[in-house]
């Protein structure tokens, strides 16, 4: 497969994986968002990530990634997975999809690639905290009405990502040559052949989630609720298959949805789809 076909399969992976808690999987839905959202917005992210695959700017490709993923009636499925997918998929295309070599995609984005992202805003309804203080004309739910202050600034998207990294966990493995991603492509690599990908990237993405508070839940719930959250797929971790089940159906009936873990299960998918370790 192409690295642009290995991430839309990345992607009907991570939502296929069952159980995962707080999230769209083969058996739940949320009320707004079903599973069939995520079919088709990985189908319409295709355009997007063959463009990343083929050379084109980071920035360029991710918004054309998600005016395509948007066009379902589901609103936002994958904004976050597509912003860690396409400079992996660019490093692929590049034939470099390491560390170094995704590292070397960010830190040579410019201001356009920051433009292109703002303007992503304006295709989908993406949850976001306020910017710092000394950055709010960067705050990305103006949409294309910040372009005119990024290139002012003359911010590049690494720059974007460094200003909230610290809060984010996506834009973190932007500027930490995508740590988590490249530790779940390993552990993913450590439970090939065990189970369908499918069920491998549920467990994975249940040891992401006990392993640190996953940062949309503390943005939309609070830190401590995170911390919880984390505690407890720990504690279902341990307790087998029906404490899972039971920890999934409480996160989804309290609202708690700990998407940015499914982002990074996402990609660590990719990765390990690239790289040959997983297959199906």
């Amino acid at each position: 497969m192409t690295p642009a076909e290995n991430a839309q399969l990345a992607l009907l992976l991570e939502v296929a994986g069952t159980p995962k808690p707080g999230n769209v999987d083969r058996d739940r839905d949320l009320p707004d968002l079903r599973f069939e959202h995520f079919l088709a917005g990985a189908v319409g992210a295709g355009p997007g990530l063959r463009a990343a695959q083929n050379g084109a700017p980071v920035g360029e490709a991710f918004e054309q990634a998600v005016a395509g993923m948007s066009q379902q009636e589901g609103g936002n499925t994958q904004f976050g997975a597509l912003l860690l997918l396409v400079p992996l998929v660019r490093a692929a295309g590049e034939g470099d999809l390491t560390p170094d070599g995704v590292a070397r995609v960010v830190k040579n984005t410019t201001v356009e690639d920051a433009a292109n992202f703002f303007r992503a805003f304006d295709h989908a309804d993406v949850y976001v905290d306020d910017p710092p203080e000394d950055a709010e004309e960067l705050d990305a739910r103006r949409g294309s009405d910040a372009v005119p202050a990024v290139e002012e600034r003359g911010v590049t998207l690494y720059d974007v990502m460094e200003l909230g990294d610290d809060e984010d966990d996506v834009a973190r493995e932007w500027t930490h040559e995508f740590e988590r991603t490249f530790w779940a492509a390993n552990r993913l690599a450590e439970l090939a052949g065990s189970a369908p990908a499918s069920a491998i990237g549920a467990r994975v993405y249940l040891e992401l989630l006990a392993r640190e508070p996953d940062t949309f839940v503390a943005k939309q719930h609070g830190q401590k609720t995170a911390e919880s959250v984390r505690v407890r797929a720990q504690q279902a971790l341990e307790g087998g298959p029906e404490v899972v089940e039971a920890f999934a159906d409480s996160l989804v009936e309290d609202g708690i949805n700990p998407g940015t873990t499914a982002d990074i299960t996402a990609a660590g998918l990719f990765v390990a789809l690239a790289r040959g370790e997983v297959s199906v």
